[in-house]
C-alpha cells in the first residue's frame, strides 16, 4: 500500500472520531458491549442520530456489530487500542492547558 493511500485510510479513521458523541460512543465501549438504547441514553440524541453515528463509527472500523437479542442490537469495539489513542489525546491537551497557564 502506498503511503498517500495510508494517510487516506488514517483521516477517515480521525474524520470517523471527529464529533464529540462519537468520542462518547467511542470511550463507554471501551467498558465493554452496549445496545443503541443504552448509546441513545448516553449521547442524548435520538436513535436515527446514534445510528448515524454507530454506522460512521462501523464504516472506520472502529466499532463492530456484534450480536442481537431479540431486537437490540449491541455493539462493541473492533479494536481495544483505542485507550491508548485516547490516552495519547489526554497528554496532548495536558500539554496544552500547561502552555496557556505559562503563556498567563
Amino acid at each position: 500500500m502506498k503511503h498517500d493511500e495510508i494517510y487516506k485510510l488514517r483521516a477517515e479513521i480521525f474524520k470517523a472520531l471527529a464529533h464529540p458523541s462519537r468520542l462518547m460512543i467511542v470511550d463507554v465501549l471501551q467498558e465493554g458491549p452496549q445496545n443503541v438504547a443504552q448509546l441513545v441514553k448516553l449521547v442524548g440524541s435520538e436513535y436515527a442520530t446514534v445510528s448515524r453515528h454507530l454506522s460512521q463509527l462501523k464504516k472506520a472500523g472502529i466499532i463492530l456489530e456484534d450480536r442481537k437479542e431479540g431486537n437490540m442490537v449491541y455493539y462493541r469495539l473492533q479494536v481495544t487500542c483505542i485507550g491508548g489513542f485516547f490516552s495519547c489525546v489526554g497528554k496532548v491537551l495536558n500539554k496544552r492547558k500547561r502552555s496557556l497557564n505559562e503563556a498567563m
